[in-house]
């Protein structure tokens, strides 16, 4: 059996008074799920990504837009339904045709 009579106890110390304790208990436990522009006048309403469904596609591409341009994209998504890669796709094939008839 081992022996636990050595063991350190209390090395902690006195906590702190109530009044010096940290309020963070009564903080709210998560962020609100709005992304608020810049200006800060304006809120963002983010989709939760696990409701995306399944689409096959393995290769993360990421960059920097301005809040606006990401607004309006994140806008036109959801008012067709479309993932946010779906209408990436379609503004890049209509690229290619207006380039093609150049």
């Amino acid at each position: 059996m081992a022996n636990v009579s050595k063991l350190k106890r209390n090395t902690l110390g006195v906590p702190p008074p109530m009044e010096e304790a940290s309020t963070n208990l009564h903080a709210p436990e998560a962020v609100p799920a709005v992304h608020v522009s810049p200006a800060g006048s304006v809120p963002i309403p983010r989709m939760d990504g696990r409701s995306a469904r399944r689409t096959n596609r393995t290769l993360q591409f990421a960059t920097r837009v301005r809040p606006e341009w990401d607004a309006e994209l994140r806008a036109l998504a959801q008012r067709d339904g479309l993932l946010l890669v779906e209408v990436l796709e379609r503004a890049l094939e209509l690229y290619k045709k207006q380039a093609a008839s150049r």
